[in-house]
Formats: C-alpha cells, sequence, structure tokens
C-alpha cells in the first residue's frame, strides 16, 4: 500500500475529545465603571500594587514555571509553590525566604498532568487553559482570616468594581472529624455580604491539602455570577459557565502526618490565596469568555494569518454552534502554544517522560488541530511563539524574548519528529492490526508509546479510524508495571543505602524543633575560603529521630543502635548536606565509645540531620560527639565539583552563549552535566571541552570563595547561575582560574570582559584547593537526555588516568588490527565490546569505531572481489556444462562448483542460460566452509516445477531447507558434503 503522506495522515486524525461541555452562554454585565480598558497588564499590576503598596506585602517575582529543583511536581500549578519551603518548615537560612511575612505576585502555572490537568477541557469550553497566570497574596504566620477576607472583599468591589451583589462566597462546612468554619462564614457576613450568598462547601471544593501529607487547611471562595439579578446560589460549584470562581483563599492551619493521616495544628498560620487572572479579565470587560480578552485574541489574529486565504476567522462559538470545533481549534491552538512557549522559556525540555511527555502531548494535540481542523499547513504552530514574544507577555515575562530563539527552535524541531513519528507509528500499527482479532493489544499500544513515542489516544484515534479497537486496560497495565518496576529500582537503591528506612522532616519536625528552643546547625563544612572547609569537629545531639514499627517519624530521646538507622542533630557539624547537585559527604559520629557510619546528611531550614546505622550501642540526646568526615571521600567529591563548574565554562566558551545548566549530579567517583544545546558535540567539539578544562588544570589556579550581596554577584560579567534557583543573600562566589587575579579584583571591576576567561558561579559547595587537584579530566559520555538537552558525564585524577590508558590500549589494539591481512569475525566483534564497555574519552570512541568500521570495509571488498572471481569461475564450468547438456538433448543439468556464488550471481546465470537454452532446467550446488549452499532455476511448464520441490528433496540428505519462487528456488544445509546434494538432486531429476 502507498505510503500516506503527513499532511494526509494530520488530515485523517480527529481531536480525541468528544463535543462536551457548557454551552455558550453570555454574559450581561452592567458596567459600574468607565474610561480605562481593564487589560491584563493593568489588572495584573492592579493587583500586586494594591498588596505591596496598600497592605505592605513584598513583591515576589514569578518562579519558573518549570519546578526543576522540586521532583514533586510536573509544573507550578500555583502560586504557592515557590513558598512550600515556608509551609514546610525548610527554609535555609539566608535565602530570600528567611523573614518573609507578606508576598504578592503573579505566577505563571500550568495545569496538564499529575493531580491537576485541565487539557481533556481545553478548547472545549471557555475557561479551562492549560497556562494560566494566578494572582496571589500570602501571610506567612501573619495575618490571617479577618484581614484575608476584608482585603478581598475591598479589592474586589472597590479597586476592580464588580458589584457584590454577584459575588457568592463559600466556605468549609465541616466533615471527617472537623468542625465547619463558622470563622469565615461570618467573616464574610461582616463584610456585607447577604447570608443567602454565603454558602457552606464540602471537603472537596472547600478543605485544600498540598498532597497526603503537610500542611492543609479550610478554604473560602469567591463566585462571581456574570447575568445577576437572580438567585445564582444553586449553580455554585457546579460547573455553570455563568458563574465563575474568580478567588481562592486558603487558610493553612493545620498539618497532616503522611504515615498516620492524623491532623495536627500548625505553631504558624499561614494564608495563601489564588485569583485567576484570565478569569477576572474577561469578567472586568464584560467579555463572553476568556478567549475574548487581550489574553488571547491577537493570538487568534497570528493564526489565522497563517490558515489558507479565505480561511473564517475566529467567532467564538461553542458546542454545537461550532460546526467542525473550528473554534474549538482555534482556541486550543492559542493556548497550547502560551504553555508551551512559557514552559520552554522556562527551562522544560520536551521528552517521552514526565513533563517532558505531558508537553509533547500538548503540542501534538495543537498540531493536530491547525493542521486537520483548521487547515494549516504542517510547520505553522512554531511560527507562532514570536507573536506572543512581541505582545505584552515579553514586557511582563522578558524571557519570552530572551529565549525565543530557542523556543522556536524546539518547536520546530518537535514538529518535525512528529512527522516522522506519525510514519513510523503508522507502518508499526498497520503490521499489529493485521495481526489482530480486532482490538489492538495493551503491549502493543504500549510499544507504540514507549518506544516510538506514539501517545495513547492517537493509537485509539487511528484504530478506530480503521475499524479496530484498543486494549486501553492492557496499556494501562503495562503502564503501571513500568512504573512499579522503576519505583522499586529507586527504593531498591534507596534501602541499600540508608538500610530499612529514610528520614527526613517535614514542617511539623523543624517547628517543633525551633519551639523546643533548639538551634539550627552551625554548618561549618563551607567556609568563608576554601582552606577553611572543616572535615571534623566536636557538637552536642539536640534531637533524635527514628521511623518506628508504623512508620511513622518519631522523635525520641535515646535510641538502641542495633534497632535501626537513626536521625542526628547537631548543634554543629562538618558534614555537607547534600544540596546543589553535589552528594553530601560520609564519616562516622563518635559518641561514647561507637562509631556511627553517616550514610545520609540532608538540611532542613537549617537542622541538619545525619542518617547514621551501627551494629551496636546507643545514642542519647545531650551526648557529646566528635564528628570525623571521611576527608578522602570529601577531596575528590570537591574536585568533582570544581571540575563541574571547569566544564560549565567550557561548555559555554565553546559552544556560545546558549548554553545553560539544566541539572548536575557529581560525588566522589565522578561528575555529570546537563546543559541547554540543541545537538550532539561533535568529536572535535568535545576534544576543544576536554582540552579547556585541562588547560584550567594545569594552571593550577587556587580556588577562590568570596560571600558577596546578591545584587553585586549578579553584576559580575561572566557569572554563571542555575535560572530559577533561590539564592541566599549574600551568596558565596566561586571563581576558578582567575590566575594572577582575586575575586576582590572582578568585584572593583565586574563588567570587565577578561572573567570570560575564568568560571565565576554562584554555589554553596565544597572545593578543592587548586584546580591542579584534578590532575586530569576526561570525558567519558555525551548523550542527549531529552529534546534541546545534553548530559555529559566525565571523571577525574586516577579514574581520568585509567580512562586514558584504556583508550590508549583499544587505539593500539585497533591499530594492530588495521595491519593484520585477515583478521577474523570474531576479533573484530570482540574488539568491538570492548569499546563499546570501555570507560574512555568520548572523543575517541568514534574513532575507534570507525577504525573498525575501516577494517570490516576493507574485508567486505575483499571478499566480494574473491566473490566475484569465484562466481566468475563458477559461470564458466555452469554454461559449458549445460551447452553439453544441450547438445546431448538432456532436459535439466545438475553442477558442482566451487564455494563462493551466492543467489544473486546464480540468478543472473540462470537468466543467461534460460535465453540460450530456454527447455533447460539447472540445479547448481555450491559445497564449502561447513556449509552446502543449492540453487534450482526450472522453466515455466517443466516437468521438474516447482523448483522448491528440486531443491528441498536435494537438501534433504543434509537436513537442510529453502524456497523461493516456482522458478528460482535456494537454500543450504550444514556439513561439507556436497556429492550427496548432487546425487539427491540427480535422482528428483532421473
Amino acid at each position: 500500500m502507498r505510503s500516506p503522506s503527513v499532511a494526509m495522515l494530520l488530515a485523517v486524525l480527529r481531536p480525541v475529545q468528544a463535543l462536551r461541555g457548557p454551552t455558550h452562554k453570555a454574559r450581561h454585565l452592567t458596567r459600574r465603571f468607565s474610561g480605562e480598558a481593564w487589560t491584563v497588564s493593568r489588572t495584573r499590576t492592579a493587583f500586586t500594587d494594591y498588596f505591596e503598596s496598600k497592605r505592605e506585602h513584598s513583591f515576589v517575582k514569578s518562579s519558573p514555571v518549570v519546578p526543576l529543583s522540586d521532583p514533586t511536581l510536573l509544573f507550578a500549578n500555583a502560586g504557592m509553590n515557590q513558598f512550600k519551603p515556608i509551609f514546610l518548615g525548610q527554609v535555609e537560612p539566608g535565602t530570600s525566604l528567611e523573614g518573609l511575612t507578606r508576598a504578592t505576585n503573579s505566577q505563571k502555572c500550568i495545569r496538564a498532568g499529575g493531580k491537576h490537568n485541565d487539557l481533556e477541557d481545553v478548547g472545549l469550553d471557555t475557561y479551562h487553559h492549560t497556562f494560566f497566570e494566578m494572582m496571589g497574596s500570602w501571610s506567612f504566620g501573619d495575618y490571617f482570616k479577618a484581614e484575608a477576607i476584608q482585603w478581598a472583599t475591598e479589592l474586589m468591589c472597590d479597586v476592580y468594581g464588580l458589584d457584590k451583589e454577584r459575588l457568592y462566597a463559600t466556605y468549609f462546612e465541616g466533615g471527617d472529624g472537623l468542625e465547619p468554619d463558622l470563622e469565615a462564614k461570618q467573616l464574610w457576613l461582616d463584610a456585607g455580604f447577604a447570608p443567602e450568598r454565603v454558602l457552606p462547601g464540602n471537603k472537596a471544593d472547600n478543605f485544600w491539602e498540598m498532597g497526603d501529607s503537610g500542611p492543609c487547611g479550610p478554604c473560602t471562595e469567591l463566585h462571581y455570577d456574570c447575568i445577576g439579578g437572580r438567585d445564582a446560589a444553586p449553580l455554585v460549584n457546579m460547573d455553570d459557565a455563568s458563574v465563575i470562581e474568580i478567588w481562592n483563599l486558603v487558610f493553612i492551619q493545620f498539618n497532616r502526618d503522611g504515615r498516620t493521616g492524623e491532623l495536627s495544628s500548625l505553631p504558624a498560620k499561614h494564608v495563601d490565596t489564588g485569583l485567576g487572572l484570565e478569569r477576572l479579565v474577561a469578567i472586568l470587560n464584560e467579555k463572553p469568555s476568556n478567549y475574548d480578552t487581550d489574553a488571547f485574541q491577537f493570538l487568534f489574529d497570528a493564526t489565522h494569518q497563517l490558515l489558507p486565504e479565505g480561511s473564517a476567522p475566529y467567532q467564538g462559538k461553542l458546542g454545537d454552534e461550532d460546526v467542525g470545533l473550528r473554534d474549538t481549534a482555534y482556541r486550543a491552538v492559542a493556548d497550547h502554544i502560551r504553555c508551551l512557549c512559557f514552559a520552554i522559556a522556562d527551562g522544560a525540555v520536551v521528552s517521552n517522560e514526565g513533563r517532558g511527555y505531558v508537553l509533547r502531548r500538548i503540542l501534538r494535540r495543537a498540531v493536530r488541530y491547525g493542521v486537520q481542523t483548521l487547515g494549516a499547513q504542517p510547520g505553522f504552530f512554531s511560527k507562532l511563539a514570536p507573536a506572543l514574544a512581541a505582545s505584552p507577555y515579553g514586557d511582563a515575562y522578558p524571557e519570552l524574548r530572551n529565549e525565543l530563539d530557542r523556543v522556536v527552535s524546539v518547536l520546530q524541531e518537535e514538529e518535525a519528529t512528529f512527522e516522522k513519528t506519525l510514519e513510523r507509528g503508522l507502518r508499526y500499527l498497520d503490521e499489529e492490526l493485521a495481526k489482530s482479532d480486532g482490538t489492538l493489544s495493551g503491549e502493543a499500544a504500549f510499544f507504540l508509546y514507549d518506544s516510538l513515542g506514539f501517545p495513547v489516544d492517537l493509537t485509539e484515534l487511528v484504530a478506530r479510524e480503521k475499524g479496530y479497537g484498543v486494549d486501553v486496560n492492557g496499556f494501562e497495565k503495562e503502564m503501571q508495571t513500568q512504573v512499579e518496576r522503576s519505583r522499586a529500582d529507586r527504593q531498591a537503591k534507596a534501602a541499600a543505602a540508608l538500610g530499612s528506612a529514610t528520614i527526613e522532616l517535614g514542617a511539623a519536625e523543624t517547628a517543633a524543633l525551633l519551639a523546643s528552643g533548639v538551634s539550627q546547625t552551625t554548618q561549618s563544612a563551607v567556609a568563608d575560603a576554601v582552606k577553611d572547609d572543616a572535615v571534623s569537629g566536636s557538637g552536642v545531639v539536640q534531637a533524635l529521630f527514628i521511623v518506628d514499627e508504623s512508620g511513622a517519624l518519631q522523635r525520641v530521646e535515646a535510641r538502641d543502635l542495633s534497632d535501626g538507622p537513626v536521625g542526628v542533630v547537631l548543634d554543629e557539624s562538618p558534614f555537607y548536606a547534600e544540596a546543589g547537585g553535589q552528594k553530601n559527604d560520609v564519616g562516622v559520629i563518635e559518641v561514647d565509645g561507637v562509631s556511627l557510619e553517616v550514610r545520609d546528611v540532608q538540611a532542613y531550614a537549617g537542622y541538619v540531620l545525619h542518617t547514621c546505622v551501627a551494629t551496636e550501642g546507643s545514642i542519647r540526646v545531650s551526648a557529646s560527639v566528635e564528628s570525623k568526615v571521611d576527608a578522602e571521600n570529601r577531596r575528590r567529591n570537591a574536585i568533582n565539583h570544581s571540575m563541574t563548574h571547569a566544564l560549565n565554562w567550557a561548555l559555554w566558551t565553546k559552544l556560545g552563549d546558549g548554553v545553560a545548566q539544566r541539572g548536575s549530579d557529581n560525588d566522589a567517583e565522578r561528575l555529570r552535566f546537563d546543559f541547554s544545546h540543541g545537538k550532539a558535540l561533535t568529536t572535535d567539539e568535545l576534544e576543544e571541552v576536554e582540552a579547556l578544562v585541562n588547560g584550567v588544570i594545569e594552571k593550577n589556579d587556587p580556588v577562590q570563595r568570596a560571600l558577596v550581596p546578591l545584587d553585586e554577584a549578579m553584576q559580575i560579567e561572566s557569572l554563571r547561575a542555575v535560572f530559577g534557583e533561590n539564592y541566599p543573600d549574600p551568596v558565596r562566589v566561586v571563581a576558578v582560574g582567575l590566575g594572577e587575579d582575586t575575586l576582590d579584583d572582578v568585584r572593583a571591576d565586574p563588567s570587565n570582559a577578561k572573567w570570560r576567561a575564568a568560571s565565576i558561579e554562584l554555589c554553596g559547595g565544597t572545593h578543592s584547593l587548586a584546580s591542579g587537584d584534578a590532575q586530569r579530566f576526561v570525558i567519558t559520555r555525551e548523550e542527549a537526555v531529552a529534546k534541546g538537552v545534553r548530559r555529559v558525564e566525565a571523571v577525574t585524577n586516577g579514574k581520568a588516568a585509567e580512562a586514558a590508558r584504556v583508550g590508549d590500549e583499544l587505539l593500539a589494539a585497533c591499530q594492530t588490527l588495521e595491519k593484520e591481512e585477515a583478521p577474523s569475525q570474531e576479533q573484530q566483534k570482540e574488539l568491538r565490546a570492548r569499546i563499546d564497555a570501555a570507560t574512555c574519552s568520548a572523543a575517541l570512541k568514534p574513532k575507534l569505531r570507525a577504525s573498525l568500521e575501516a577494517v570490516a570495509k576493507r574485508l567486505a571488498a575483499k571478499e566480494k572481489a574473491k566473490g566475484a572471481a569465484a562466481a566468475g569461475a563458477a559461470a564458466e564450468v555452469v554454461v559449458e556444462k549445460c551447452d553439453e547438456a544441450a547438445a546431448a538433448g538432456h532436459t535439466s543439468v545438475v553442477v558442482e562448483v566451487p564455494a563462493g556464488v551466492d543467489g544473486k550471481s546464480v540468478g543472473k546465470l540462470a537468466k543467461k542460460i534460460h535465453k540460450a537454452h530456454p527447455d533447460l532446467a539447472l540445479f547448481v550446488v555450491a559445497g564449502g566452509g561447513g556449509k552446502v549452499g543449492a540453487f534450482a532455476a526450472v522453466p515455466d511448464g517443466h516437468a521438474l516445477a516447482p523448483a522448491g520441490a528440486w531443491l528441498n528433496a536435494a537438501l534433504e540428505p543434509l537436513g537442510g531447507r529453502g524456497g523461493g519462487k516456482p522458478t528460482f528456488a535456494q537454500g543450504s544445509a550444514k556439513g561439507d558434503d556436497a556429492s550427496a546434494v548432487v546425487a539427491a538432486a540427480k535422482a528428483f531429476a532421473a
């Protein structure tokens, strides 16, 4: 069957969502204000100005929509995400969150995966979005319900001018052992709300929880009746498009124990509010939907300009009125380009797992809608990114403009990949459907997803178009199996590292420590100067934590060490706590003659928790201890960390300003660095980057460190900082490769371009005394980890020397093989396996493989020449025997020839013989090398037809088989007895 074009393939893919959701209802508002329109920019500014200038809140810039430092989240889905350390009691001393009591901002959010997933609703209604802005205000242990409700009323009614008669407030009605929030109810009444517009709500709507554990509490919501002049109370929280929730005020006053499920009161109570910007703009401008505001209209125009001439513009239709889903498609495309541009600009990568796969699904959903429904040409989607960057969104969020080139590049590549995915996936899908009983197996659907990047909804769609079903339950089982396998692997690794339990502190534990007068740990692992970093020290046990038999975290006064791991909080510690991609220190804590092995070190809100194991003895609170870091492990870990800095600088120097850190991980054994870059590094680039780092090592400059005010540090010309990271103020600046200059010189002249020749970063980790401590640096691997993100792994010191030695050995082995006249296949296979398994220079491996390939090509050419010679000699024999047989009046002939001929050469020869002797059947036998080959050529209508019957009869004595067409067949058998095949062939023809 002819392969369809990508455009044809896209044309048959109809969006999977069924028509659903509320039908279009116009909003009839009575304008209570006049003058300047409420644009997105004006509405956003009015909110933050109110809280910043009038209510003494600190403006905190929106965090990236991709929470790279929070593995529990796919995306930032609420304004409170960046404030989680405050709610969890894990604020590190010196960071910008320390001491923060009131905050406000407008947070970039995405809800398209995990618990908060609005993807399937986007486009079908007018108020769900994958990307949106959540305006918020927060109180951290400061004001509570009374102020929050009073100010919400004032902002809504006095600043924005909304009619209070159209506002409805909900409060928690109680349940599951919790009392109703009657305080919130009364506060709304006191604010002037009529009793019939203050409504009770159930736990699902009016009790907020961060997850299965942690801070939580009742919430109160504001809903707006877009029609007015009626009792809209029955429509509140009923998914009615005319009564919309616009503001949620959460009162965080409890903490849930994830192990027991029990709630306890928090020592400090917080307020967390979130107001949907797009929804409010629509209401303020009397628009029938969010999509009819300046948040989207310019994107509809940009999309329309990319469509074929005569295409209809966006008309705002919904439900049955939206014939052909054209306006649904407009909405989906506009929403999805916002989502993808913000996500990619903030560092997200498109991949086949996690948040990357969610983004891939969003992009492919937009492309399907744009091409199939709107008639756009493939490749249209990336052309919308400049329109977003040029809009007022680019003013509010400069990253849209700063990262535009990368955003467009990623979108273009993904669109092109989607075309290839369709082609490959559909070929495989056709094969599997042909073998099925009408339903594609879950295993096949999972293979399409896991190996070919084919979303399961796309698989269902194509299968349905062809009249087949998909075993979705089977697919989900395969997915679950993969998830469980990954979870089991992680748990096994954790168990191997820490024993039977991982000990972590949450908000309740750190708050209790603070409330009981326990001071935060004085940390001496990282000093003002690298030479002063401590590796030993004395201390006193301030607190002990264990995980009991029920799995609950318990604070105890003493611990019998034979009972399992114990978490130890000291007043002073020289152990470096894992942070910034650098593995924690290990070592021992000695107490009362017993040595506890320190396996894990983590910091929680300034308290350093050492997870320790021992087989005997005990430990108690107030005991004096001696802490001893494994100095050699620290030294190697610190060296690898310093060389991670040097690698970051070298990549930036070689590849340009587009290189940005996307993650790092180093320990005493190796270092790993992830960075933004659109393609694989060439061999030359790898060699140059490696040479740049080794150049830093050869200079043997001291590694310098200084504590600098954050604003001052950010002015340094070549400063490398991690996008979205929350740095303390002041912050430690680390420089590698300054030569005779010092960090004081850098601070005195921060804009000097000469600093680009050195690595200068913000970093709180441990480092080597001098760059020369690394001795040698070898890149051992370079690979892609996601779309637009590369990963480099490297080793230093002895491991680098070993990698170089292994590389030299392999190079010598390849050179030896090149000189051999006829190296065996086994020799080549063995050397290839050694190269694949070796830890050596990543730049050398391609050269080694190229050497092997050259040997293989040389031998193949030699064998081809040998075969051609053998075929020529055999042809002469066959022609001579055929001429003799024809002259004698025979109708068949069996000829034995030397080994080396193949089916292709015999086939050509058979055609030649057939032209000369049309009625002659030919059988050729070629033996040698432990295999006998046989070829039968039989004219149509001959008594020996079909050829396969003659062939298999001749090969039967040696147990061989073959097949082919009725006029030509070939086969083989193991062994060297060609005469047996010749005899059998002659007997069959007799």
